[in-house]
């Protein structure tokens, strides 16, 4: 007999299985852009600031940090100018920030006007730092007797999760897995059902055939009964003939 196929709760447990298993795997090296993007230009009276730096990397790598510095005015004096970097550190239970630079390119100087300077840096990218970077700006100056001071925030590189990439991925593929192995799994519950009523038409057939063949089994013993009965009343019939006494002439 064959019996409807139930639907197999272990394929659920597989698929959360391989799920937490993509977890354990290493993602594949990530392609990077060397791309050079202006994060932050700003002008102030008499200087002016330009911020450029790589657009996007992953973690392990190095960015390029290229920052511009252009006098406008005669008189300028820079108390300081600093630069910092910095990203964040993803834990368990939440971020930490983590210094990636900090740099004082300018400090108690005079600068010359119309003249621009160019300062670069490379910066290592930590294997657990990922998603914005940011910069902050510290600058105080002086233009003849007015003193100014500025302080700027804003983000730069991205850092791509490439395990988060490459997990996603992996979910999407198992994803179609699961859903081909439920379409398969319909497919063979619909033809186990054929099967199942196949099964239950030839029983029927079979139970029929069996009460014919019964009928026959009667209808051949009556047959035969008859069949002896004939022939034992045949030869009585012969014998008694023949124990006939003739007649005399």
């Amino acid at each position: 007999m064959v019996k409807n196929l139930k639907r197999p709760k272990t394929l659920t447990a597989i698929f959360v299985t391989l799920i937490l298993a993509m977890t354990l795997v290493k993602s594949a090296p990530a392609q990077t852009s060397d791309e050079v993007q202006t994060f932050f230009s700003s002008e102030y009276a008499g200087i002016s600031i330009q911020l450029d730096a790589t657009r996007e990397t992953v973690p392990g790598t190095n960015i390029t940090i290229n920052l511009w510095i252009n006098c406008t005015a005669d008189g300028v004096y820079v108390n300081y100018l600093n630069l910092s970097i910095y990203g964040y550190r993803h834990f368990r239970y939440g971020l930490e920030r983590i210094a990636l630079l900090f740099v004082s390119p300018i400090k108690e100087h005079s600068l010359v006007y119309h003249n621009a300077s160019r300062y670069n840096y490379t910066i290592l990218i930590p294997a657990d730092v990922w998603d914005l970077t940011y910069a902050e700006v510290h600058l105080k100056y002086a233009i003849k007797s007015s003193s100014d001071e500025y302080e700027e925030t804003f983000p730069i590189t991205t850092v791509r999760n490439v395990l988060w990439e490459e997990l996603e991925k992996e979910l999407e593929s198992l994803n179609e897995t699961y859903q081909q192995l439920n379409s398969t799994y319909w497919q063979l519950n619909i033809t186990f059902e054929q099967l199942n009523q196949t099964y239950w038409a030839l029983q029927q057939n079979y139970t029929a055939l069996q009460g014919s063949l019964n009928e026959l089994g009667n209808t051949r013993t009556a047959v035969a009964v008859l069949a002896i009965t004939t022939v034992f009343f045949v030869a009585t019939t012969v014998y008694m003939v023949m124990r006939k006494p003739r007649e005399s002439w």
